[in-house]
């Protein structure tokens, strides 16, 4: 048996990776990466606590984010490849002058 500890230390390494993902990078693709990352490292936290309680209810939550994160990657899938059409290259800082 594994203790509940590295279940959430490896949440927690794999929580900053994604944090510092968004923060440092600037390609929209691999922001989009890190969210994910991000949300697993969540999922991941909440099955280790749903499992130590010994009830069903963090697998159940964990159904409802992955769900609303394949939601997301859709739509955020699909407004970059509208924008790559529109411009031909991608990056964070050129979608902020989009606003003028």
């Amino acid at each position: 048996m594994i203790p509940e500890a590295y279940y959430l230390a490896l949440s927690a390494v794999l929580f900053t990776i994604g944090v510092v993902g968004v923060v440092i990078r600037r390609n929209p693709l691999v922001i989009f990466m890190s969210i994910e990352l991000a949300l697993n490292a969540a999922n991941l936290a909440l099955v280790a606590f749903g499992q130590r309680h010994g009830s069903p209810e963090g697998q159940v939550l964990v159904f409802f984010v992955m769900a609303v994160a394949a939601a997301e990657v859709a739509v955020g899938l699909a407004i970059i490849v509208a924008i790559f059409r529109l411009r031909q290259r991608l990056s964070v800082d050129d979608l902020s002058l989009m606003r003028w």
